[in-house]
């Protein structure tokens, strides 16, 4: 058995293994996997999965990776979905996995929660590189975003993602996410964010400030010199700001950032991300 899947076979029974079928009679359920195998020269794709509103898309490239592109096939997630993307990098396979355009979470047919779950496992010596466009928390929606990872100790992971909170001149959904993350079998990190009533506080000076826009980057790169202290960017409070830590679980940092607008918010992950990849 190769590590990569070790690790799925030691994830949380309830995490990945596909939408349950009973209890929610609205909404879609899906499930959507990739699988990366490197084959002594290149990346393959011997698993490409689509399902619901996930189509899944090999894009060419000039390396020795495989890129996958996620084109949405119908408006999702609605209140009452039940998402789910299975993706695996397998020993010293090198994987991109972007999307053709923003996750919009919108208000559905029912009040139940729309779950979006997003799980990946990396193994000895591979690399994932989890490249989405923003999410945006449309006004009336209701999500449970969920990232579970699951990394070997020489894996390396790129994460970054960007959350949008509502559209133009809209108040935005309820939005609650994770982001979990195991290292050869440690936790690495445990992070939950709540936006929107009945959340206390969401919108107050410890968390958004009054801003609308939120992202981080998660590096995990064993080369990466982490003997930092955290470092704070941005010009202010009204500009929006980004702080970068490193993690103790292992060779990690962890970016997050805030800021009134998508705009502002993308210059302040990329100036983190230059800080980090020069180090």
């Amino acid at each position: 058995m190769s590590t990569a899947a070790q690790l799925a076979a030691a994830r949380s029974p309830a995490a990945c293994r596909g939408p349950e079928r009973a209890g929610y009679p609205h909404g879609v359920r899906a499930t959507a996997r990739i699988r990366a195998v490197h084959n002594g020269r290149v990346t393959t794709l011997p698993q490409l999965r689509s399902d619901g509103p996930f189509h899944l898309r090999r894009l060419h490239t000039d390396g020795r990776g495989a890129t996958v592109g996620i084109i949405g096939a119908m408006s999702a997630p609605l209140g009452g979905d039940r998402l789910t993307l299975d993706i695996t990098a397998e020993d010293r396979a090198e994987l991109e996995v972007t999307t053709a355009a923003a996750t919009l979470a919108l208000r559905g047919p029912t009040s139940d929660p729309a779950t979006y779950d997003v799980c990946l496992t990396v193994g000895e010596h591979a690399y994932l590189r989890w490249l989405p466009k923003p999410l945006i928390s449309a006004a009336g929606s209701n999500l449970r975003q969920t990232y579970s990872i699951e990394l070997a100790a020489t894996a390396r992971l790129f994460l970054r993602e960007e959350q949008l909170l509502g559209r133009a001149g809209e108040e935005p959904g309820h939005l609650v996410s994770r982001l979990l993350a195991h290292r050869a079998g440690h936790p690495l990190l445990d992070q939950h964010t709540a936006y929107r009533s009945p959340e206390p506080g969401w919108d107050g000076p410890a968390i958004l400030g009054g801003h609308r826009a939120t992202g981080q980057l998660l590096v995990v790169d064993p080369r990466l010199d982490t003997r930092r202290d955290p470092l704070l960017l941005g010009g202010g409070s009204r500009e929006g700001c980004a702080v970068l830590t490193p993690l103790a679980g292992g060779p990690a940092v962890l970016a997050t950032a805030v800021a009134p607008t998508s705009s502002a918010l993308r210059e302040l992950l990329d100036e983190a991300q230059s800080r980090i990849l020069v180090s």
